[in-house]
């Protein structure tokens, strides 16, 4: 019999216009699966149960041969940062521990509305603060690849989205939705060999999305295949009032077209020398030969500020942090630790209720808006973002896509960073220049590592041409297939 939880979106929602097998056959799949596979610590609640009276309503409508909608029956993770009415969205802080919304997120409402399932919140790091989902309040999960040479070795799952990744990975949800600031979507996905996406800045609304950096966070979808991807992505994206920063064009459609063939692909030449992982960096050149030998063609580029994103990135998020965080305090928003007085109050509310990574970065983003660092770093930071967003541009008329590696490394082992702030930012090297510049980019599994884990690369796009970078992504997948390596290599 066929593995439910093994099928694409696709393959689902095809099953389901054949009779194949009913939504609640498919919930009840991998409720079975996550009871034997809770210890991946993938999900911060549950709701097995509501999803399967959803899937029992929509099962008359399969027998019964009614039109279903787009993604009807599809089992889905959601990031703890996503708004939805009447359960817990924590963003896996203690601040945040029991605050129940009275409202759905504009991403959640528009997926419900479609069809999809939601079979649970997935853990996420604190405010989406960090790349290793250790910055938990409900503990690390942990990635369900193994170590070829060290098996007992629990792995990190990347971050901030590492729940939802972790979660698609093991089959315990057909497809997740995150949110990336960094490389939030793409890093985990990249170590868990997934598809990850993150649309241009504006393509989907962040109203009822808990905020961590405001010009910087987009949501997206991680998913098993690009087409799942696509799917997803087509229900998120989408102006909303809600939302100003939304772009006043209409939800994204896709349409197939060329391969390779006569697309440009760009190599960026500082990332040649910040490379330093040999198997990373040949997975990244090998497939620039195999895009090269499809008839693409292969142009270095020069970004000279692309060297500087990491250390803007980590001057602008702290900062628009500090001021989103602000509200947390006890008072407006989060739990109260009551005090001797109001300033007592405030302090031990906001010390007790955020953890180490989130207060260390509130304190950078107060220090780079004080008086006497705003002209030095924040000011800085906002001229040298202008100056690579230009860059891009100027690149983008010569070439047509951006080929890069999407992480340093592959995935690390829990608890190696964790002391090492610096060095857990590394992470975010190859992904961070997308977000400070708008543009759309996603991540596609390609090989392993010779300790048997998944690598992948980055393809980025101009603002706007998710079109021309789902077509890529779609067929540099189908060159290298490895969805079906995910299968073999998770039991």
């Amino acid at each position: 019999m066929t593995d439910l939880t093994k099928l694409s979106v696709d393959a689902l929602l095809a099953g389901y216009g054949r009779k194949e097998f009913l939504p609640s056959d498919v919930i009840q799949a991998y409720r079975q699966r996550y009871e034997n596979h809770r210890h991946y610590n993938t999900y911060t609640q549950t709701c097995f149960d509501e999803a399967q009276q959803k899937a029992e309503l929509a099962d008359k409508k399969v027998q019964s041969g009614s039109e279903l909608l787009s993604l009807e029956g599809l089992p889905l993770a959601v990031k703890d940062n996503f708004a939805q009415k009447n359960k817990v969205t924590s963003a896996c802080s203690a601040i945040l521990k029991n605050f129940k919304p009275f409202y759905d997120s504009t991403i959640t409402a528009r997926l419900e509305q479609a069809g999809c399932i939601a079979v649970g919140t997935t853990n996420m790091d604190e405010f989406a603060m960090g790349s290793s989902t250790e910055n938990s309040i409900y503990g690390p999960t942990i990635n369900p690849w193994k170590s070829k040479k060290n098996p007992e070795l629990q792995l990190s799952p990347g971050g901030s989205s590492g729940g939802s990744a972790a979660a698609v990975a093991a089959r315990l949800a057909a497809a997740s939705i995150g949110t990336d600031t960094g490389g939030s979507i793409r890093q985990p996905a990249a170590f868990n060999g997934l598809v990850g996406f993150k649309p241009t800045y504006g393509r989907c609304s962040r109203y009822g999305i808990v905020a961590f950096a405001s010009s910087l966070d987009q949501a997206g979808p991680i998913t098993r295949t690009v087409m799942d991807s696509i799917r997803l992505f087509e229900t998120m994206s989408g102006v909303d009032t809600n939302d100003s920063t939304t772009a006043k064009i209409e939800p994204f459609r896709f349409s197939r077209d060329r391969g390779f063939n006569g697309i440009t692909f760009g190599l960026p030449v500082e990332f040649l020398e910040a490379c330093t992982n040999n198997e990373i960096k040949t997975c990244w050149l090998n497939t620039a030969r195999i895009l090269e030998s499809k008839g693409a063609q292969l142009k270095e580029i020069s970004l000279p500020h692309i060297g500087k994103a990491l250390a803007i990135y980590y001057i602008i998020a702290p900062a628009e942090a500090a001021s989103n965080l602000a509200r947390y305090d006890g008072v407006r928003y989060g739990e109260r630790i009551e005090g001797k007085n109001l300033q007592e109050m405030y302090i031990k509310s906001r010390s007790e209720g955020f953890g180490e990574e989130v207060k260390r970065r509130i304190m950078v983003g107060n220090f780079v808006l004080s008086s006497k660092a705003y002209d030095a770093y924040y000011l800085q930071g906002l001229r040298v973002r202008n100056l690579l967003f230009q860059e891009l541009q100027t690149v983008f008329q010569d070439v047509d896509l951006i080929l890069s590696p999407t992480t340093p490394t592959p995935a690390f082992a829990l608890g190696s960073k964790v002391s090492n702030p610096m060095e857990m930012y590394q992470s975010d090297l190859f992904t961070v220049g997308a977000n400070l510049a708008g543009i759309p980019a996603i991540s596609v599994p390609i090989s392993q590592c010779q300790d048997g884990l998944p690598m992948g690369v980055q393809l980025m796009a101009n603002a706007f041409h998710e079109n021309l970078l789902f077509n890529a992504a779609l067929d540099l997948e189908d060159e290298y297939q490895f969805h079906a390596t995910l299968h073999q290599e998770i039991q």
